[in-house]
């Protein structure tokens, strides 16, 4: 039998925070909050401690992240398409089924997170740190991979036609089975 997470914010709690954040004009304190299935959608996050929380399944289309820090967070199945996370941290964050189609994820620092299957087609990668990242499936497909480091991530089978790699860190990168027609 497997113990359930308890987690230090309930969602009515968690949602109180975030208004109260946004009224006081600081960052919202999120760690260890269950939002999961939450309309965020456009909602700002920036900069904001969501450690270790649960995000699954939670709509956060345009929502502004950026700078925040998500280590270890729960971010399976949410809608995450246009959203910003530009300079977040996401070390060890669940993304599997995520949906990150378009966002802005520039100098994210995605350090060996597991990003299987994930749509990541249009999004701006640029600069962003993915050493030993797992990319296995994902379609990264018209994304700006430029200056970004990939040492030693997995990119077998992803889709990469139209991405832009340039200047990209490919040390140790795999590329088996990876479809990359019009790769720039």
């Amino acid at each position: 039998m497997v113990d359930a997470i308890v987690y230090a914010l309930a969602k009515d709690q968690a949602l109180a925070e975030i208004i109260r954040a946004q009224r006081e004009e600081r960052v919202p304190m999120l760690d260890y909050a269950d939002l999961s299935g939450t309309d965020l959608h456009n909602t700002d996050l920036s900069g904001g401690n969501i450690r270790e929380a649960n995000l699954s399944e939670s709509d956060l289309r345009g929502a502004y992240i950026c700078g925040a820090y998500l280590r270890k967070a729960n971010l399976s199945g949410a809608n995450l398409r246009g959203a910003d996370l530009s300079k977040a941290v996401l070390i060890g964050v669940n993304l599997i089924g995520a949906n990150l189609r378009g966002a802005s994820l520039r100098a994210a620092d995605l350090r060996a997170t597991d990003l299987c299957g994930v749509n990541l087609s249009g999004a701006d990668l640029t600069a962003a740190n993915l050493v030993e990242a797992d990319l296995i499936d994902a379609d990264l497909s018209r994304a700006d991979l430029a200056t970004a480091d990939l040492q030693g991530a997995n990119l077998s089978g992803a889709r990469l036609g139209g991405a832009d790699l340039s200047r990209a860190n490919l040390t140790r990168t795999i590329l088996k089975r990876a479809d990359s027609p019009g790769l720039i």
